[in-house]
């Protein structure tokens, strides 16, 4: 099986427990590193020795810097343009999805409430990143 580095950028706690709790009861073995904010993320991305994570889960509702401003970011930057970034987030507003994809997102995806169906999208998630070939980074 490979094996899939994710880097999950998310404030809000309970949602971090539900994203490792899935990933351990599917037995998925993923790397998952967890940062606060954008700001964190990008932070974590530019003093990264080791490698870049193969997928960048983001929401969108964040202190600090935002999930938005956090992709603005990431289309200016040539080291980190091509790391796929799926949106994983409570909003499912118009706007907020529009804005997400003009800002080169590989998805968009709405957290359920319920942990069962919580569980089900995130294996979908990572069924398809898993099979997805994604490029090697120089740095």
């Amino acid at each position: 099986m490979k094996h899939v580095k994710i880097l999950l950028v998310e404030d809000d706690l309970v949602d971090v427990m539900a994203v490792r709790r899935a990933s351990a009861d599917l037995d998925l073995g993923q790397d998952i590193v967890h940062v606060s904010n954008g700001q964190e993320a990008l932070d974590y991305l530019s003093s990264n020795t080791q490698s870049f994570p193969d997928l960048i889960i983001l929401d969108i509702n964040m202190p600090i810097m935002d999930g938005v401003e956090f992709l603005q970011h990431k289309i200016k930057n040539e080291r980190i343009i091509a790391i796929p970034t799926v949106v994983f987030t409570t909003s499912n507003a118009e706007l907020d999805r529009h804005k997400c994809y003009k800002l080169n997102i590989s998805g968009y995806m709405v957290k359920p409430i319920d942990y069962q169906e919580f569980k089900l999208m995130y294996k979908d998630l990572s069924s398809y990143w898993l099979r997805c070939e994604t490029p090697i980074y120089n740095k």
